[in-house]
């Protein structure tokens, strides 16, 4: 079994104050397997993986524009930029670059 997404669960769910239930919500897994993934007891694999590895992605470029308690909620948040649609959701959905392109005109910001 490969660890390396199990080992990326504990990390998005510790970087960005996550509950089980929204990397739930993120990936369309169960919480019981979220809960396992975090354990190390079990690795996501499939879509699972996909959408954990995106989540990952994104928890870890906002912990550069936000302060580590305030990404849950950004994620969780209705935005404006995506319909009023929720940055977890848009993420189950496989939109990734969506939530993607609005990181980056955050990191833009953070930059000038």
């Amino acid at each position: 079994m490969s660890t390396a997404y199990a080992t990326e669960a504990a990390f998005v769910k510790e970087l960005g104050k996550l509950e089980t239930a929204d990397i739930a919500r993120a990936t369309g897994a169960d919480k019981t397997s979220v809960r396992a993934w975090v354990r190390g007891n079990r690795s996501p694999s499939g879509i699972y993986g996909e959408r954990l590895a995106e989540l990952s992605a994104l928890v870890e470029r906002l912990a550069h524009v936000l302060q580590r308690d305030f990404i849950r909620g950004w994620l969780i948040k209705p935005n404006v930029a995506l319909d009023d649609g929720k940055p977890l959701d848009v993420i189950a959905a496989g939109d990734y670059r969506k939530v993607s392109k609005i990181i980056s005109a955050l990191e833009s910001t953070a930059v000038s």
